[in-house]
């Protein structure tokens, strides 16, 4: 680790001490501070003090820009060296979280390749001073693609007995097109309870193919012992699952056939009708289940009969989870853990809007995915799975009776 000489002036060192004006002097220690490690790194990075004459110099100064810094004791001014190489770096600004770098990476991009919008030319501009080269770009680039790479393509050794997967829409320029690209997402709940952003994979759509070859790359990794899937009812995406996990039940998310059995109903029996689905959805077990649907085919019938087409055919799929637990159903009946995901994704989306290229979409989606995966494996647990296991064991106990 370096070490830095730090200079400090007698006065701000007196109000340090005094009541009035203490916030003030804390601020001002910390902006010297700072001021003075940038200048301590830049030297470092050149190979040379000012004005210093030395064969181990590697380039030159080429002045300040001024940076503000919101801290706890108050907005600061830092004086960010420039080089004339245009690389100078410093490890104050890598404490931003890799999706945080891998957007303002994603507008330099955008700024460099002549795409942006005036909003990101006059973002960027504030973040990053008013010049940057493409040299600078992949040298960022260097630092964030192996990890994401990496993060994409570590083996899955644990097993997964529950899958989450969804889809969102992104648009990135290709070959001078703006085009529509898929992003496949899958999280799985390991088998000690936490769940796992398992991978993601850019499509030109949710096709057989590319949920196909997505599951195929998924399980070539390691994924294994997949007891129930869980997703909306695209059929690229089931005749996907059926085909690569065979054996595991389909569990239609509850909240997306909500939506479909509430379109085809008038809307004045909507609210009704939304009551009756939740009773059903909360049932103690399938029988009563059952009961509930036919007294809402009864009840509905003559008045949404499209709805309750709809309700009678995807009743099997969406009450899948009932094979579990009770005290896992709440969590897996839907895909809304992934959706939510997919929200704070969308929040960094809708900065970008296009995505100058795949890579940068990859780039920064898969930093955020990283930083989620972080969160979720070293947080609390998801699933107590000591309850599920159980229950398989006394399933499998059965089958062998029966056999």
């Amino acid at each position: 680790m370096a070490q830095f000489n730090i200079t400090l002036e007698s006065e701000l060192l007196h109000g340090l001490f005094s009541k009035d004006g203490r916030d003030d002097a804390f601020s001002k220690l910390l902006e010297t501070i700072l001021n003075q490690v940038l200048l301590a790194q830049s030297t470092e990075q050149l190979g040379a003090g000012p004005y210093e004459r030395t064969e181990d110099r590697t380039a030159y100064r080429n002045g300040f820009r001024e940076r503000g810094l919101t801290t706890r004791v108050g907005t600061i001014t830092l004086n960010v060296p420039r080089h004339r190489n245009g690389e100078f770096s410093t490890s104050m600004f890598e404490r931003y979280q890799r999706s945080e770098q891998a957007l303002v990476l994603a507008m330099i991009e955008m700024v460099i390749n002549g795409v942006s919008t005036r909003k990101i030319e006059m973002v960027t501009e504030e973040l990053c001073g008013k010049s940057f080269s493409k040299s600078t770009v992949s040298n960022l680039c260097q630092r964030l693609d192996p990890l994401v790479a990496a993060f994409r393509s570590r083996p899955l050794n644990k097993k997964y007995p529950f899958l989450v997967a969804d889809a969102i829409y992104l648009k990135v320029r290709e070959g001078g097109r703006v085009r529509s690209k898929g992003l496949l997402v899958a999280v799985g709940i390991n088998e000690e309870g936490y769940r796992e952003v398992l991978g993601f994979k850019m499509a030109d759509s949710e096709s057989e193919t590319s949920w196909g070859e997505f599951f195929a790359e998924l399980k070539d990794r390691g994924l294994d012992a997949v007891d129930l899937v869980t997703s909306d009812d695209h059929k690229g995406l089931v005749k996907a699952i059926r085909k690569h996990f065979q054996g595991a039940a389909w569990q239609r998310c509850q909240t997306h056939f909500s939506r479909n059995v509430l379109d085809k109903c008038p809307k004045k029996y909507q609210p009704e009708l939304k009551q009756w689905l939740n009773r059903i959805y909360h049932a103690k077990d399938l029988e009563d289940a059952r009961r509930m649907l036919r007294e809402t085919l009864q009840t509905f019938e003559a008045d949404a009969p499209k709805a309750m087409a709809i309700l009678e055919a995807g009743f099997e799929d969406v009450m899948a989870v009932m094979s579990l637990p009770e005290k896992y159903r709440q969590r897996l009946r839907t895909s809304n853990g992934l959706e939510r995901l997919n929200e704070e994704i969308r929040r960094r989306d809708r900065v970008i809007r296009i995505y100058p290229n795949e890579a940068s979409a990859i780039r920064l989606i898969g930093a955020l995915l990283i930083e989620q995966d972080e969160r979720w494996t070293t947080g609390r647990k998801y699933l107590d799975m000591q309850a599920y296991y159980e229950a398989q064991a006394i399933r499998v106990d059965a089958d062998k009776a029966v056999a």
